[in-house]
C-alpha cells in the first residue's frame, strides 16, 4: 500500500499518438489535510475510494489505499466533497515495464498536462519519452488536492 511515483510536467501533445487508452476521470475531495487525503473518483462508470497519507521529504513516496465502490455510490458522495472538483483525461502510455499516466486537466485547470509514472524504487530508471518535461515531484502545486482548490488558470 506504498506509492512511489515521479510526476512530470509535458512538453506538447506527443503523448497522444503514444497512448493505447484513454479515460475520462472527475473526483472530488472529502478531506484535503496534507497528513491524509480522501478522495472519490469516478472513471467512465466504475467509482474509487481513495486515502492517501503524507509524502515523504522527496515527495516521491507515500501510503495509499484504494477501493472500487459502485458508480452510483460515488455519485452520491461528489456532492459532498470539499468544493473544487478536477476533472481530466487520463491517457495510457506503455514505456519498457512501466506506464505512464498523462492527465489533461479540463475546467479550471485547463492547460495543465502532467504525467505520472509509478515505480517500485524511488531511485528506479526508466524511459523517459522526448515529450516528457520539467520534473515537478514534490512541489505540491502539482497534487490534484491542492488543484482542487488552487486551479492552474489562477497561478
Amino acid at each position: 500500500m506504498i506509492e512511489i511515483e515521479r510526476k512530470f510536467l509535458v512538453k506538447n501533445t506527443a503523448y497522444k499518438t503514444a497512448a493505447h487508452s484513454h479515460t475520462q476521470i472527475i473526483q472530488g475531495y472529502l478531506n484535503t489535510d496534507p497528513l491524509r487525503t480522501v478522495r472519490i473518483r469516478i472513471k467512465n462508470q466504475t467509482g474509487f475510494i481513495t486515502i492517501k497519507g503524507k509524502s515523504n521529504a522527496s515527495g516521491t513516496t507515500r501510503f495509499e489505499w484504494e477501493k472500487e465502490i459502485p458508480y452510483q455510490e460515488a455519485m452520491a458522495l461528489i456532492p459532498l466533497c470539499e468544493e473544487g472538483t478536477i476533472e481530466k483525461t487520463r491517457y495510457l502510455i506503455k514505456t519498457g515495464k512501466h506506464t505512464i499516466e498523462v492527465d489533461e486537466f479540463h475546467g479550471v485547470n485547463k492547460g495543465l498536462i502532467l504525467a505520472e509514472i509509478e515505480l517500485d524504487s524511488e531511485n528506479e530508471s526508466f524511459s523517459k519519452p522526448d515529450w516528457l518535461g520539467q520534473e515537478v515531484t514534490g512541489d505540491k502545486r502539482y497534487y490534484n488536492s491542492y488543484l482542487s482548490k488552487n486551479p492552474f488558470t489562477h497561478w
